[in-house]
């Protein structure tokens, strides 16, 4: 081994040390990675798609499958597992001409990535080895020439990434040759091999046949003696909607265990409250707290255990609506449904992050599902009651579900056989079941002289004068342009407007309408008097985009859309934006081979989940210093977002967090938050503290003691400022006081 090893560093100070000239110099980090790669990628992977049909697609899709396994999880296992020093950090006479990166050497993912990438597009077209091969040898030589990599580590990881490759593949197509057969036949019949499929498919317009016909199995058709079972086309595309779920599902807990990001500030803080369960709190409603509780208390008290019920909840929504609309419209608008709303970056935050909004949606979608049941000339007494049961769940996630009343009201007026509903005991009873749901809010708030109310007119502005302003709602339109993509945004407003004149007499558009757009509407006439955050629109969009796919998926099947090639290009580009947002909203790190650098702070949409746990150490190592004087040392936080964070990734203080706090919220004369209602810091009498102040990130500058914190110790004095860092941008700037002997 260590004649390899003496080999293996021969070899590379040979390729990177003897062969040194000025054109290698130039070119070979331009091999190793810039800023071209990644639209020229998508721009072949688009064209292979479009010259090689579905033989193109299937490629295009298992190159990325195969990739995505190998670097995401394959690679990163090993280097961790083998712990090889890069030869850069390692030599000392090593030239290096890239960045020294601190991750393992063992193997090359490049290389990896590149000889998969080959041995895939070899699978599917072999002429491809001709460019293929030479390109991916000469990416593991830049390699070892710009000195990140030994020779060792290249060879490794190309014999490693084609065979991940191979056996990627071939356990694909045997998966989808057991399965496939079971649950689609007719699509299998057409495909039952992906590793030969057919290079073209017919016309996307083209209906599939009701059963598959018999014919030999070469080259990628069924074999003889094959007959579909009796399905129906529906039934195909209900079980794929299904395996997307679960698809998602997994891919989502995967992401959150992952450890990308970090808690949102509202996240810790509802954390927070999950540890001193009530009946409702200072600004929202109970339910969130409740789930977090269950979350962690399954998961322990993880950035897992806190958003785990996020995904599932995403599940359970996708799956009633695709229900839905197997019952209602047909099953293949389902899955376009699904498609559509995980390429909205909006409900893909949703489905990550475990805030109020998940159940939010969660409710407001089953209220609707369920109200459409009652609203019909069958619908039952049981079905009112589900109604309320929503409603009144709703309500305990979010003060928002009170709108659901204005959309049934509005349904009411607009399709007047509805109003039928009203003479019988169904809709009162809804209303008498989600009131009861309701009492732990009410009896919390009449207990707390109903602050919760005054609270939520003055972050309204109810209280001020209004002063009509264009300002407001230009921001409000272009959030929600960017939030729910700009394809579907066009999309969703022409159905809702174009509705009126062609399937103005179908009640289930009626209905889909009055379920969304009311609260929409509502929120943009609010926007001509104050700012509004783009989420607060959240539950409306499920209804207004299952709207838009029924309006849509309506005109097809009628022969009524003459722009179908249009209509096609544009669910496709919506598709491409979208996930395309989607991915790298996930992780904006990935940018970072298309621009040549990381996003900065304040155009990177993830910046508000990152080092936070860097902010806790900050904050813990000045408070260990002062506990050097003899005298047990607490923190304070200026904002309840912040005391929240360092509560959730300080160890000491998580652990403490139900007991004797750690870590408090500045106190205030007037409710602000939740901790206003919880013991303060003012029974640790005589005892010091380290006060964290967070500063502009665009002006620094250090700011004044604050006189309410005098007032409350015998003496505070400025630590000075701490610098939070992200890939060398200035991300949290903090202003740190030490606080000595509490009065």
């Amino acid at each position: 081994m260590q004649w390899l090893q003496n080999l293996d560093v021969s070899v590379f100070r040979v390729i990177n040390l003897d062969w040194a000239n000025p054109v290698f110099d130039a070119v070979m980090p331009f091999f190793s990675g810039n800023v071209f790669f990644v639209p020229v990628v998508v721009l072949l992977a688009l064209l292979l798609i479009w010259k090689g049909g579905r033989r193109g697609l299937i490629c295009v899709l298992m190159m990325a499958l195969v990739v995505a396994i190998g670097d995401g999880f394959i690679c990163n296992t090993l280097k961790a597992a083998v712990g090889r020093v890069r030869p850069c950090l390692a030599l000392e006479d090593a030239r290096c001409l890239l960045g020294r990166s601190g991750s393992g050497s063992f193997p090359s993912s490049h290389a990896a990535n590149w000889f998969s990438g080959a041995m895939v597009a070899l699978i599917y077209y072999r002429r491809s080895a001709w460019f293929m091969l030479p390109l991916a040898g000469l990416v593991g030589f830049s390699r070892v020439y710009n000195g990140v990599h030994y020779p060792s580590d290249i060879l490794g990881g190309a014999v490693i990434g084609a065979g991940y490759a191979a056996a990627v593949v071939w356990l694909v197509d045997s998966f989808w040759l057991g399965v496939g057969r079971r649950w689609f036949p007719l699509w299998w019949a057409r495909l039952p091999s992906l590793m030969n499929p057919p290079a073209m498919t017919r016309p996307a317009d083209e209906e599939e046949p009701a059963e598959a016909v018999p014919l030999p199995r070469t080259k990628g058709i069924a074999p003889v003696g094959f007959q579909a079972p009796h399905v129906t086309l529906d039934d195909h595309w209900l079980r794929l909607g299904y395996v997307w779920l679960a698809i998602l599902l997994v891919a989502r807990l995967v992401y959150i265990a992952s450890g990308t990001i970090q808690l949102a500030e509202d996240e810790a803080y509802q954390w927070v409250w999950s540890k001193h369960l009530a009946l409702s709190y200072f600004s929202k409603p109970p339910l969130i707290a409740y789930t977090q509780f269950l979350g962690t208390t399954l998961w322990g008290d993880t950035a897992f255990g806190v958003r785990f019920f996020s995904p599932v909840i995403s599940a359970i929504i996708g799956a009633a609506l695709l229900r839905f609309f197997a019952r209602e419209i047909n099953a293949r608008a389902g899955f376009f449904l699904l498609l559509i709303l995980s390429a909205t970056p909006l409900m893909a935050v949703g489905s990550v992050l475990m805030t109020i909004d998940p159940l939010s949606v969660l409710f407001w979608t089953l209220g609707m599902l369920a109200g459409w049941r009652a609203a019909q000339d069958r619908g039952t007494t049981r079905d009112w009651v589900w109604v309320g049961v929503w409603l009144g769940l709703g309500f305990l996630s979010k003060y928002t579900a009170l709108f659901q009343l204005l959309c049934w009201a509005v349904f009411f007026v607009l399709w007047p056989p509805s109003r039928k509903h009203l003479r019988r005991p169904g809709p009162y009873l809804a209303l008498l079941v989600a009131g009861v749901l309701s009492l732990p809010v009410l009896i919390w708030n009449a207990q707390h002289g109903w602050v919760t109310v005054a609270h939520l007119s003055d972050i309204s502005g109810s209280t001020r004068p209004w002063r009509p302003t264009l300002k407001y709602a230009g921001e409000f339109l272009g959030a929600e342009l960017g939030l729910l993509n700009p394809v579907f945004f066009v999309a969703t407003a022409w159905a809702a407007i174009a509705m009126w004149r062609r399937f103005r007499n179908q009640p289930k558009m009626v209905y889909l309408f009055s379920m969304g757009a009311p609260l929409f509407l509502a929120y943009f006439a609010y926007s001509f008097r104050s700012r509004l955050l783009p989420n607060w629109i959240a539950p409306s969009v499920v209804p207004l985009f299952c709207l838009m796919v029924a309006y849509w998926d309506a005109r097809w099947r009628l022969g009524q859309d003459g722009g179908a090639a249009l209509r096609r290009r544009a669910l496709i580009g919506g598709l491409a934006i979208g996930f395309a947002m989607v991915i790298v909203g996930h992780d904006t790190d990935l940018v970072r081979p298309l621009l040549g650098k990381y996003l900065p702070v304040n155009r990177d949409p993830l910046h508000r989940v990152r080092e936070w746990d860097e902010t806790a150490r900050v904050a813990n190592e000045a408070r260990r210093e002062l506990l050097n004087e003899g005298k047990p040392v607490f923190i304070i936080a200026d904002h309840y977002g912040m005391t929240g964070q360092i509560s959730f990734n300080l160890p000491e203080a998580r652990q403490a967090v139900s007991g004797t706090p750690l870590v408090y919220c500045r106190s205030s004369e007037a409710p602000e938050n939740q901790f206003y209602f919880w013991p303060g810091y003012d029974r640790r009498k005589g005892e010091n503290a380290i006060y964290v102040r967070e500063l502009d990130r665009d002006d620094p500058e250090p700011g004044p003691i604050p006189p309410r914190l005098q007032a409350e110790f015998d003496s505070v004095t400025q630590i000075g400022v701490s610098n939070v860092m992200y890939h060398g941008y200035l991300l949290r700037p903090l202003q740190l006081f030490a606080c000595r002997g509490l009065k």
